[in-house]
């Protein structure tokens, strides 16, 4: 599952982890930093730990900074690039250790995958969110 921290309070996540069973977040922030009170990565992990749930940054699965405006644009040919060139960094390494990892964590525990756009189809976890389900279906037919 994918959550954004758009328009919403550190209590609203916590209480979709909580409502999902969600153990784990997983921050996919290249840089884990936000004007946004409580949400860069020190508070956060902070106030996760504390009401229970394990806070993770996982650098190797951010978006670049030069490829976030237009990856926001769904449906156009610069979306689509910027989406293309995203799939091809989690294509190359250390991104695919990172999605191994990933997965393996989905495996054992509920996870969330961490970003700040409140729509996933705006936000790079889409396609960390695609790549580790299929990384799972792929572990599931051996």
């Amino acid at each position: 599952m994918g959550v954004g921290y758009e328009g919403v309070t550190l209590e609203d996540v916590l209480e979709e982890l909580a409502g999902r069973g969600v153990t784990t977040l997983v921050d996919v922030r290249l840089n884990p930093i936000s004007r946004k009170k409580g949400f860069s990565k020190k508070s956060l992990s902070e106030f996760l730990t504390a009401n229970g749930v394990h806070y993770m940054h996982v650098p190797a699965l951010g978006n670049p900074r030069d490829n976030r405006e237009a990856y926001a644009e769904v449906g156009t040919d610069e979306g689509n690039a910027a989406r293309d060139r995203y799939r091809k960094l989690l294509s190359e390494s250390p991104a695919i250790e990172a999605l191994q990892e990933l997965a393996a964590l989905a495996e054992s525990s509920s996870v969330a995958v961490f970003c700040y756009e409140h729509s996933e189809l705006r936000c790079h976890r889409h396609e960390v969110l695609r790549a580790a389900r299929d990384l799972l279906d792929a572990l599931a037919e051996h």
